[in-house]
């Protein structure tokens, strides 16, 4: 039997700074993010798993055009550990998150699954 899996991409400017990046505090700078959001599940009565203007929204509002990333997350806001937070908050109101990826730059991204 096949399975269904959405994807929902949301891109943001976020501002960070390693709190210990080898053995120092890095300065703050920026990234222009661009997260994926995976979401399996069944077809609902209107032949779809879920909404992807409800899943942009709940991403626009998590991650707003500008934010910097060190006030979201506790600990070291690394791209990993905003993919799992990502997933955290998604899971929230979509249960069938299955995963999240963030790139950081084109070349450089982290992913987050349970």
């Amino acid at each position: 039997m096949g399975k269904f899996r959405v994807r929902v991409r949301h891109s943001f400017s976020g501002a960070h700074f390693l709190k210990n990046y080898k053995g120092k505090a890095e300065p703050l700078h920026g990234h222009n993010y661009l997260v994926e959001v995976v979401i399996s599940g069944e077809l609902n009565g209107e032949e779809y798993v879920v909404d992807f203007l409800e899943v942009k929204g709940f991403l626009k509002k998590l991650l707003p055009p500008q934010v910097n990333i060190n006030d979201l997350l506790p600990g070291n806001p690394t791209t990993e550990r905003l993919a799992e937070w990502i997933f955290k908050e998604v899971k929230k109101k979509f249960p069938g998150v299955e995963e999240v990826i963030v790139w950081e730059t084109e070349k450089f991204g982290a992913s987050y699954s349970e």
